[in-house]
């Protein structure tokens, strides 16, 4: 399995962060996001492909995972979404990127599309598996029919102390059983699965994860300093960056349709249905795929048309249009 070369620290904001960086450094940066629970191996054959491309390539650890800590024991360990939006301004800061790709999955396709929307500015282009993921307590609060709320079956586990303490006890096990579950086709080895296992030690791990479930509920509360931030997310803004967003075609875990949320990227946009039974891990299972996203999403947002914009196995919306 190839393996990431030296990890690097830096202070940005409440976090000192883990991340690599791969690339050359004057390259136009691109910011790639992991999700949970995984880390960041999702990006292990993405991020040489983009600095193979000319990209200066960052992949951090989200707070509570890998080598990412606070840098105070005082400091609420929240997980709401508008916090890890807000890591990844401090981390552009922290690194002197004004502008960057952002590019991510699961969670971190959640924190890149709030970034997108609120701070357009320091986004020249998005990458989103599973598409617009940002959320609201009100909307979480609404109930979903049967066979959907069985899919969320952990967020309601973790809703509970016995969900706490049995993820802090079997958090290996528990990630394996969610990888297997969300990309029900993925064949992976156990040495692809201990080289991510390994992030979930961090100490604060259990605390962001538990409080990230619980708050989308509305059964914990969020840091009263991001309740502005968290209002203007509650509307679900849309999203006018250059967009492509991805869809494996054997994701097991809960995942809107594109065509619920194609009309929330007004800018230009385009989906593409990556086969092959491709399932949640994405940017890890089809990494080419990944890779030539970001690469396209970059050129669009740089006035470049691309060719055959969306490519799909199945119906899905398409639209394009190419930049002023």
């Amino acid at each position: 399995m190839r393996a990431f070369d030296r990890l690097r620290q830096v202070d940005a904001g409440e976090l000192n962060v883990g991340y690599v960086e791969d690339g050359p450094v004057d390259g136009a940066a691109v910011i790639l996001l992991h999700g949970w629970p995984y880390d960041i191996h999702t990006y292990v054959e993405v991020a040489p492909r983009l600095a193979a491309a000319g990209y200066r390539v960052i992949v951090p650890y989200l707070r509570g995972f890998g080598t990412t800590r606070f840098r105070s024991a005082t400091t609420m360990r929240n997980g709401q979404q508008a916090a890890l939006a807000l890591d990844v301004i401090a981390l552009m800061d922290a690194l002197g990127i004004e502008q960057t790709t952002l590019a991510g999955c699961d969670w971190g396709a959640r924190a890149a599309d709030v970034v997108a929307a609120l701070w357009p500015e320091r986004c020249a282009a998005l990458v989103s598996v599973s598409g617009y993921l940002i959320g609201s307590q009100e909307a979480n609060r609404q109930p979903l029919p049967p066979a959907a709320e069985l899919s969320w079956w952990y967020q309601y586990y973790f809703a509970t102390e016995r969900g706490r303490a049995g993820y802090a006890q079997y958090r290996r096990e528990f990630a394996r059983l969610v990888w297997h579950t969300a990309s029900p086709q993925w064949v992976f080895d156990d040495a692809t699965f201990a080289a991510s296992a390994a992030a979930f030690d961090n100490p604060d791990h259990v605390d962001i994860v538990i409080h990230n479930y619980r708050w989308r509920l509305g059964l914990a509360a969020g840091d009263p300093r991001l309740d502005e931030i968290e209002t203007r997310l509650a509307p679900s803004p849309d999203i006018a960056v250059p967009t492509i967003t991805l869809e494996g075609d054997a994701n097991g875990a809960p995942h809107p349709a594109p065509e619920s949320y194609a009309g929330k990227f007004v800018g230009p946009y385009a989906h593409r249905t990556i086969g092959g039974s491709i399932g949640h891990n994405l940017p890890q299972e089809a990494p080419a795929d990944f890779a030539a996203a970001v690469i396209d999403a970059s050129a669009w947002a740089g006035g470049t048309s691309i060719p055959n914009p969306c490519y799909n196995s199945g119906d899905a919306p398409c639209r394009t249009a190419n930049i002023p």
